[in-house]
């Protein structure tokens, strides 16, 4: 038997594991993107990734993953064309990964796209794309948060709010609670406070005192305070006061829907404070364009339940109910059925996990 001395090397002439190669690339790209250059770091970039693309090892996968974030990173750091000229790319990775069932780069591949399409305004596109993938169950907490953030944002936009509330308290839950990711949770913070009063709640007062969130978080509770109070004109200063960082944190567009709910509320406040109103007095009071404006307004609020009262066309006022009693009204059949809809979620829920175990259990008995 012929044994190999310690003195001779490798017969392949010393060449480098693909995961060392790798490795020296991903340090060469961080290094060019913390120095901004970010020409260089892009065609760098796309070349390793025609590399990354090419290899099928699965002790690459976590090195991918990081590799084809970076790569989006700089593209986004670029003038305008360059983000929407990488999408073919992520897009043949994705099914890439999807076939190696490399969960790590799948995972990765769908959150940059989701961000992509929300950088450039493609809430369709990123619909569809949420609509014909599969987001893998066992991806990292960090990714699986990113991708409820995203999703949340889309669903926010789409007008589905009690959606993008679910998706953004499991994004919140999900995130890391270490210093380093403090601006996720404050940016899934914004959005969630925004979509709660899109819903016509108010946020809990103790968001606000977090020592992570309280000064990232002050524009925001200022809007809070106007929309519970159901002024317009605190809300437009407070809009036109902090604009800047609402258009900064992609808040602005959403929170221009929160004109009709103020003004909701300011009728709401009008009739637990008057018996009887004038439209006249309702349309300076909330700054509408005229009484039309106001009846219709009035109209649709007593139509939702938001309030109760009645319309007088002729004479031109609105009359508040006298509640005396608040069982006489909808509210406690709206709790009712909130409690009952829980309780068969919880049922359904329930029976899902337990028949699988209980055939096992007969099964194997």
């Amino acid at each position: 038997m012929e044994l190999d001395s310690p003195s001779e090397g490798p017969k392949d002439g010393g060449a480098l594991l693909p995961e060392i190669d790798i490795y020296l690339h991903l340090l060469v790209q961080i290094y060019l993107l913390d120095q901004k250059n970010l020409e260089m770091g892009a065609s760098f970039s796309t070349e390793l990734v025609q590399i990354i693309h090419s290899l099928n090892r699965r002790t690459l996968d976590s090195l991918a993953a990081k590799v084809y974030f970076y790569y989006s990173r700089v593209h986004e750091l670029l003038p305008p064309p360059a983000i929407t000229e990488i999408r073919p790319q992520l897009l043949a990775s994705l099914r890439t990964a999807t076939l190696r069932k490399d969960i790590d780069t799948q995972a990765t591949l769908i959150t940059l796209l989701l961000r992509n399409y929300l950088l450039t305004s493609h809430i369709t596109q990123a619909d569809h794309l949420v609509s014909k993938t599969l987001f893998p169950e066992s991806a990292a907490n960090n990714l699986i948060a990113r991708y409820q953030y995203y999703l949340g944002r889309i669903r926010a936009i789409q007008l589905d709010y009690t959606a993008a509330h679910n998706e953004l308290v499991g994004a919140i839950r999900k995130a890391p609670q270490t210093a380093a990711a403090a601006g996720f949770v404050q940016a899934a913070n914004k959005l969630n406070i925004i979509v709660e009063l899109l819903m016509g709640d108010i946020p809990e007062r103790s968001i606000f005192r977090e020592p992570r969130l309280e000064k990232s978080l002050h524009a925001y509770f200022l809007l809070v305070q106007a929309v519970r109070i159901g002024e317009l004109d605190s809300f437009f200063d407070t809009l036109n006061t902090h604009a800047e960082t609402f258009k900064k944190d992609g808040t602005y567009s959403l929170i221009l829907r929160l004109r009709q709910n103020v003004i909701k509320t300011g009728i709401r406040m009008m009739s637990l404070s008057y018996s009887k109103i004038s439209l006249r007095d309702i349309c300076v009071r909330l700054r509408l364009d005229s009484e039309e404006s106001a009846e219709y307004i009035v109209a649709k609020a007593i139509r939702d339940g938001v309030i109760e009262a009645t319309l007088n066309h002729e004479k031109g006022y609105m009359q508040s109910k006298e509640l005396l009693d608040v069982y006489a009204t909808q509210e406690p059949q709206e709790a009712f059925h909130e409690r009952i809809m829980f309780c068969m979620s919880l049922h359904n829920d329930s029976v899902k996990v337990g028949y699988p175990l209980a055939i096992a259990a007969w099964a194997f008995g």
